[in-house]
């Protein structure tokens, strides 16, 4: 039986061109051994399985082949291209700083760095997860890789750059490696299924490249996963229930009912979601990415930004044209609402389905105010008044609909009934309607007093701010704080000063003070606004230990502020005969 390779390692790029989504870090390499500057060290840094190890290989190829082609790619016949598609080059050191990270792993790397090459004209060491070296490591590595032999070029990889030391990144070019695109990995992928003989659908492979998030290697073991489970037909349908993705037919039908303010469906389709072992979160996550989808297919400018198939982008186009911005704005921080809120929920679910009546409601008409109080109570049957004389001789010819009811008012209705009958026109019928709208009018009416009030009260406070009354003020305000004993003093002390026109400047000693300050600021300003008769009036807070400098009471002093509290201080004294020292 042949022995199986995955997919990864098979279909492994073996030249520049054949590297996928680097297009611009491969030009860069190829053009610096086209011009022969290398560096003597390298790092390429990026997430996981976007080529970094893959090119660091290539690189090392290039660069010792024999016979290097007009397109600056190895030619593969040369006996260092041999060696090395064979395994057995000497010029090529792999080190997995992952399991060799200590300081004697590092000590033999720089002893084989004293032997040049037996075949080409560099020998090229590469560091796999140089992150993971100590710090002893890396510090007995920096001699070496800052002046090593002239042969020699070091090729550290890594996928977290900011753990490796800054000496080290110092002394390296370094190479950001970016996410590979789900259109290049979608046309890969496609590659690999045309030299395998398999059968895939775009929006699997679609599926298969989101999953992946930006790694190719993951995209091929996702696939070869897929080949396993499906065989040589892959379709979207089998796609999703293999990887355990949540079918995007659940939310288009979603918003499909929140256009249609349909909270029933939605809610049995979110039951839905949950029956099939889906997480509320995951739930979640996945609507917010479909409104985004949604909105950034409304404007051909931004849906470059989809990276869906044709055929699903179709259907993302017909449905941003039934959503307005301002419905897919308002969902959007809906969800959003939610998400952050996910979290501390005590009851999830329960947070989930509000939201998704919440998202209802977004294009709901608004009912008037006398619809959404009126209570739905039948309407008692009203007495047949007794026709007088007068009306029976004549027809009747008012319609039905003019006949006097319980909505209208109770004046019109008592004059219509008979005065044989008194009891009638007695009953009192209540107007629910004309209750409602003489609340709201009388609502309407304290708040357009209000209004009328504070536009009055605005009109009358314009007065400006003079230094004479503001001192005036200023003297009064320590009654409105006569309990925070600290406040009080500061505010005796201190001789406030008018900046601009309306800026009040209170100066205190520490900062201490400006918590309490801060905590009554706004009962402060209130005050000297009403006393100032200036609405614009405001209070400027400067903490300033050198403007105020406080000194010990004397006995006087003490003597005159105990007197101040307390009058009948002085008759103590008097009948004691106690004199101040």
């Amino acid at each position: 039986m042949e022995s199986y390779i995955v997919s990864a390692r098979k279909y492994r790029p073996s030249t520049f061109e054949s590297v996928v989504g680097q297009q611009v870090l491969t030009t860069t390499l190829k053009n610096a051994i086209k011009t022969g500057h290398l560096a003597h060290a390298y790092l390429f840094c990026g997430p996981r399985g976007v080529g970094k190890t893959t090119c660091a290989r290539i690189f090392a190829k290039t660069i010792n082949c024999q016979n290097i082609g007009a397109d600056l790619e190895p030619c593969n016949e040369c006996e260092s291209c041999k060696a090395f598609n064979e395994g057995r080059s000497f010029n090529i050191h792999e080190l997995d700083a992952a399991s060799n990270n200590s300081v004697d792993d590092i000590r033999s790397l720089i002893e084989q760095v004293r032997i040049p090459p037996q075949i080409g004209k560099y020998s090229v060491f590469i560091i796999d997860e140089v992150h993971m070296l100590s710090t002893a490591a890396f510090n007995a590595f920096l001699k070496t890789l800052e002046e090593p032999p002239s042969y020699a070029i070091f090729i550290l990889a890594t996928t977290e750059k900011h753990k490796v030391l800054p000496t080290i990144l110092s002394r390296c070019q370094v190479y950001d490696f970016n996410r590979i695109t789900v259109k290049d990995i979608v046309n890969h992928l496609k590659y690999v299924a045309q030299k395998e003989g398999i059968t895939a659908s775009d929006e699997a492979l679609n599926i298969v490249a989101q999953k992946a998030d930006g790694g190719m290697r993951d995209a091929l073991s996702i696939f070869d996963q897929l080949v396993s489970f499906c065989g040589n037909n892959i379709d979207y349908q089998q796609t999703i229930e293999t990887l355990n993705v949540l079918d995007y037919d659940y939310y288009f039908s979603l918003v499909d009912n929140f256009l249609q303010n349909n909270v029933h469906q939605s809610l049995l389709i979110f039951d839905e979601i949950l029956t099939k072992g889906f997480q509320a979160q995951h739930f979640i996550a996945g609507l917010s990415q479909h409104l985004r989808d949604v909105l950034v297919s409304k404007d051909p400018k931004t849906i470059v930004l989809l990276d869906k198939s044709e055929q699903t982008a179709q259907r993302y186009a017909q449905q941003a044209q039934q959503c307005s911005p301002q419905f897919l704005f308002k969902a959007l921080e809906i969800i959003n609402n939610c998400d952050l809120a996910y979290r501390n929920a005590p009851n999830k679910r329960l947070l989930v389905e509000i939201t998704l009546v919440k998202l209802c409601q977004i294009t709901a008409p608004q009912q008037p105010v006398e619809q959404q109080i009126k209570p739905n109570i039948t309407q008692p049957q009203q007495a047949t008044p007794q026709p007088t004389q007068q009306s029976a001789q004549q027809p009747i010819q008012q319609p039905a609909q003019q006949r006097p009811t319980i909505q209208q008012p109770i004046q019109q209705r008592s004059a219509s009934q008979p005065t044989g009958r008194p009891a009638i026109s007695k009953i009192p019928t209540i107007n629910i309607n004309n209750t409602a709208q003489q609340s709201v009018k009388t609502a309407q009416e304290e708040e357009n007093k209000e209004e009328g009030k504070d536009e009055s009260h605005a009109k009358r406070i314009d007065e400006p701010i003079t230094n004479t009354k503001l001192q005036q003020v200023w003297a009064k305000l320590p009654t409105i704080v006569a309990d925070n004993k600290r406040l009080e003093t500061a505010i005796k002390q201190v001789e406030p000063k008018l900046e601009g026109d309306n800026v009040i400047v209170f100066t205190i000693g520490n900062s201490f003070l400006n918590i309490e300050v801060t905590e009554n600021k706004d009962k402060l300003v209130e005050f000297l606004r009403t006393n100032l008769n200036n609405s614009q009036a405001t209070l400027k807070v400067v903490v300033d230990e050198k403007e105020i400098k406080r000194e010990a009471y004397t006995s006087a002093e003490k003597y005159k502020e105990l007197l101040n509290e307390n009058p009948l201080l002085e008759k103590f004294t008097q009948t004691l005969g106690l004199q101040l020292e």
